[in-house]
């Protein structure tokens, strides 16, 4: 071998080390990806028999939709743009089995119940409105009307929501009836012209009676945030008819002053006695562009080994947890069979109402009483935005609804669920004193949560289950406050929060329904409290003091357990089994509410009646298949002769010991708008929900046996084996990052073809 075929031989051996250095050195830093398979064994398999609780498919709306269509004896429009003279198919929901029924099948495999649905026609030929049971599905072949079997009356086609078809004659008649005849007063005031318009804003409920469908609409800016730019324009129209021909402009507002008529405010605008408004442009402060340049990321997380939850169909598996779900265009968020260490908690908690009533001088908001459930809670649950509504790393769902459409509507990622590491400890101690020790938990839950955005405000629902046993239920808003002109005297109603613009005073209160069977469906109804007592001391009797005592009672009846909150109520509330503990107390879960409501309307308004429920902060009825929810699709259009009065659950004064126990619970908020609502209201502070504890169920808290538990010791600071976070560095691995794609916009209502 020549000399100069050695020293190649050699440089080429010294590039190769010092290539494979420089590879070294760029790469060990690297982290392997993490598996997208779960780390964490499951216990037990998901249950396919959780399908009993599952939402509609695509298809199986269609064949509802196909199967009412076909039926020509019924007279049914499906196009969505069917006016309110037509009959027309609004919904279809999925028909939840009769309770008995489904835990026949979840439990004791007795036949699997039939699958049905709802379907709701709005009949505008008859007058009146219908609920049919449509089954069995798939491939339906029969429906029933079950309307006076549910409601116990007929439904009036007034107590019906506004469809989109309604909503196109009602734009139509504004234009043609108020901007048209009124170009110069709106052009002068507001700049309308052809090419720019103004947005109105509904109040609700639409009259003072029964059988009244007149509305007061507010208008607004045609800008993004509309409902903080109002313009002090509203007029009241009639439209009681489904004959659009025969509606009518009743009243009107212009700048606080009140008119008769359109050409009534036409003259006396031109003969000077009115105070005009001039069109000042101004700047959308209600816009949520940033007004500074985004820089960076904020923190996100990830699964280091991957997911512990996973979902099949509708049901959840977490840790020790597993839960069924749906979303009901009407009341939103729903879980089923929800089980800790394969024991049912409760068999349903769910989204029942979320009301709002406003305090204003105006027309478009004095009387205001929102129902949310009547526009469809569920409905408005769009797309969720990855990163921001939940954690980039999130698992995203998609839902199917039929509601006011011609033809399913999928929504893409409207549910989202992860694990949440809440940034405290879930319980912790250091020891200092005569022996030394750390022995700690994070506090990961699992989130499963949806955000529906019903007109103005933003609702997050989320249920939260954490690894103690607890489940926790909550609702904070966001969005858009409602908000009327400034003019004298609404200073009594809220404050200023921009220019003429009113931020006005209102409350929130949202329904949950809690179903706990625990260890079964015979329970009872427990409080405990508190009391002082003077006590002698035992080794001093002539000395007292006042002492803490408990206090415990068991209420019989559900007039006894209809908790009102404009009385003291008991701090622990307890729906108890008849077993005990090993310590020899009645196993139970406790009922926690977070509220900070105002004041619930007094029973005297003839309204009251739709919103009954809010009177009560926990009230405990016997379960029954009738008593579905604690408010309906028509409440909003017929408050004073409501299809469902809560209230008349508690009436019959059933009794309540070792029954089938429900709890209607209610929490909130009291929303006195500020400065700081502009241009949006933040959920810090603003929201509420209930918390299922346990409570004397276990024996002991079973986070215990957790694999998330810590402990360290002197001298085992850096030991792996009981404190994994000491081997972090070891086991981390970098995470799969899902490209972002947002598809919300699609799912938007449309008032055309």
């Amino acid at each position: 071998m020549t000399s100069l075929v050695k020293w190649i031989l050699i440089l080429f051996g010294l590039i190769s080390v010092i290539a494979n250095i420089v590879i070294v050195c760029l790469y060990s830093g690297r982290l392997p990806k993490c598996s997208l398979k779960p780390h964490h064994a499951f216990k037990g398999k998901h249950n396919e028999r959780s399908v009993v609780f599952a939402d509609l498919s695509a298809e199986e709306y269609l064949q509802v939709r196909d199967y009412m269509s076909n039926q020509k004896d019924l007279d049914i429009s499906v196009n969505a743009l069917t006016k309110p003279s037509g009959n027309f198919l609004f919904l279809i929901e999925v028909l939840l089995p009769r309770k008995a029924d489904a835990l026949g099948y979840l439990d004791n495999n007795k036949p699997k119940p039939v699958r049905e649905a709802t379907a709701v026609v709005f009949y505008g030929t008859l007058g009146h409105i219908k609920e049919y049971v449509v089954g069995p599905l798939p491939n339906p072949t029969y429906h029933r009307d079950v309307t006076v079997e549910r409601y116990k009356e007929e439904l009036p086609i007034n107590a019906r929501t506004v469809t989109i078809g309604e909503y196109v004659l009602i734009f139509k008649f504004i234009n043609e009836e108020v901007f048209t005849k009124l170009g110069k007063i709106v052009k002068e005031s507001f700049d309308v012209s052809k090419e720019k318009t103004l947005n109105g804003f509904e109040g609700m409920p639409r009259g003072v009676k029964s059988g009244e469908r007149q509305t007061w609409i507010s208008f607004f800016r045609d800008l993004s945030g509309m409902y903080i730019h109002p313009v002090g324009l509203e007029v009241l129209i009639n439209h009681e008819s489904t004959n659009a021909s025969l509606w009518s402009v009743k009243r009107l507002l212009y700048n606080g002053q009140y008119f008769d008529s359109v050409e009534d405010l036409i003259k006396q605008y031109d003969a000077g006695t009115v105070t005009k408004i001039v069109y000042k442009p101004v700047q959308n402060y209600a816009s949520l562009k940033p007004k500074s340049k985004p820089t960076g990321l904020s923190p996100q997380q990830f699964y280091a080994q991957g997911k512990r939850f996973s979902v099949k169909n509708n049901h959840v598996m977490y840790l020790e947890w597993s839960f069924a779900f749906g979303l009901s265009s009407l009341t939103g968020m729903r879980v089923f069979d929800i089980r800790f260490k394969g024991e049912r908690i409760a068999y349903e908690v769910s989204v029942q109402e979320a009301m709002s009533v406003y305090g204003s001088i105006t027309p478009g908001m004095i009387l205001t009483k929102f129902l949310d459930s009547s526009i469809g809670i569920g409905r408005f649950a769009h797309e969720l935005v990855r990163g921001v509504d939940c954690p980039y790393a999130a698992t995203y769902i998609d839902t199917f609804r039929y509601i006011d459409v011609s033809a399913p509507h999928r929504f893409r990622n409207s549910i989202c669920l992860f694990e949440h590491n809440t940034g405290r400890p879930l319980r912790r101690h250091f020891s200092d004193f005569f022996s030394n020790s750390y022995g700690g938990m994070v506090n990961s839950a699992l989130v499963f949560r949806t955000i529906t955005a019903i007109g103005n405000y933003d609702y997050l629902w989320d249920f939260i289950f954490y690894q103690s046993g607890s489940v926790e239920t909550k609702v904070h808003a966001t969005g858009y406050i409602s908000s009327s002109f400034n003019v004298d005297g609404n200073l009594k109603y809220g404050h200023q929060v921009a220019e003429n613009t009113i931020g006005n005073i209102h409350t929130h209160f949202i329904n949950f329904k809690v179903d706990l069977d625990v260890l079964g469906v015979e329970n009872v109804f427990q409080t405990k409290d508190m009391k002082f007592m003077n006590v002698s001391l035992p080794w001093m009797p002539e000395r007292y003091a006042m002492v803490p005592q408990l206090v415990e009672a068991q209420l019989k009846t559900e007039k006894e357990a209809a908790l009102r909150y404009d009385t003291k109520t008991p701090r622990y509330l307890h729906i108890a089994s008849n077993r005990t503990n090993r310590w020899g107390h009645q196993r139970s879960y406790r009922l926690q509410v977070v509220s900070f409501t105002g004041d619930s309307l007094p029973e005297t308004e003839p309204e009251e009646k739709s919103m009954s429920w809010a009177r009560y902060k926990v009230a405990i009825t016997k379960h029954k298949d009738s008593e579905q929810t604690s408010s309906s699709l028509y409440s909003q259009n017929n408050m004073w002769t409501p299809a469902v009065d809560f209230s008349k659950y508690i009436e019959d004064d059933e009794s309540i010991e070792n029954q089938d126990l429900v709890a209607w619970v209610t929490t909130g908020f009291l929303h006195i708008p500020h400065a700081e609502d502009i241009p949006n209201t933040v959920t810090v502070g603003n929201g509420g929900g209930v918390i299922l504890r346990p409570h004397n169920y276990f024996d002991e808290d079973p986070s215990i046996h957790s694999p998330d538990g810590v402990y360290i010791s002197p001298g085992s600071e850096g030991n792996c084996e009981n404190n994994k976070m000491a081997c972090f560095t070891e086991d981390a691995c970098s995470p799969v990052i899902e490209p972002f794609t947002y598809s919300g916009f699609e799912g938007t209502m449309k008032f055309e073809e």
